[in-house]
């Protein structure tokens, strides 16, 4: 299995394409899509990168919002730091980490978090849900009026329901699964633009339908 698992990976033509351009992980080819497709990254933003190891997203970040902006990093694994991306070693959903995150705010937060992968569907897909949940949670707390939010999420019976919850927060609401997300993979990707915490409140409908996958 692990063979085959090597074997596959370097067939993988985003896996080379990291290799040869040096990025930390495919993962950055999935940003450079959201990014191209949505306003997420804007020059000059300030953007929170949650489950950011090994920094392959944080790097795209800081590349396109350019030297005005800043992108603050948080894992439990360690991140290396670099010139405009600042780590934060703790856990989404741990209380004191909205502290640690200081009363800036940002204009976009980014979420690629993955559960501990168990092999039963079923309970990945709902942990998925849940660490989007989690994201929210305290992206809430710390996105500036009209900002962004995008995370990634594994498709399921799930995920309607989650939708539900996060899209009236937002202008406009969309999903999408980049070409770098292998064919056979579930996950997807939320888009929230136009982040609105009082429009949440009131269960205003959003403004446009979701963008088909």
């Amino acid at each position: 299995m692990v063979r085959r698992f090597v074997s596959e990976r370097r067939r993988d033509p985003y896996y080379r394409a990291a290799q040869k351009e040096g990025l930390r992980s495919r993962a950055a080819f999935k940003l450079t899509f959201l990014a191209s497709r949505f306003p997420i990254l804007r020059s000059g933003a300030r953007v929170l990168d949650l489950g950011a190891a090994p920094g392959g997203w944080s790097l795209v970040a800081r590349d396109l919002i350019g030297p005005r902006g800043a992108v603050v990093a948080v894992d439990q694994r360690a991140v290396e730091a670099a010139e405009g991306i600042h780590p934060i070693r703790g856990r989404v959903g741990d209380p004191s980490l909205l502290a640690r995150l200081g009363r800036d705010g940002f204009d976009t937060v980014l979420s690629d978090l993955s559960p501990r992968i168990s092999g039963a569907y079923a309970t990945d897909h709902a942990r998925s849900v849940e660490l989007v949940r989690a994201a929210f949670a305290l992206a809430r707390e710390v996105l500036r009026e009209n900002g962004s939010f995008a995370a990634k999420v594994f498709d399921g019976d799930m995920r309607s329901e989650l939708e539900e919850e996060l899209r009236p927060y937002f202008a406009r609401w969309a999903r999408t699964k980049p070409p770098a997300s292998r064919e056979q993979s579930s996950e997807m990707y939320l888009i929230g633009l136009g982040f609105s915490a009082k429009r949440g409140r009131s269960h205003a409908p959003a403004s446009a339908p979701p963008d088909p996958l």
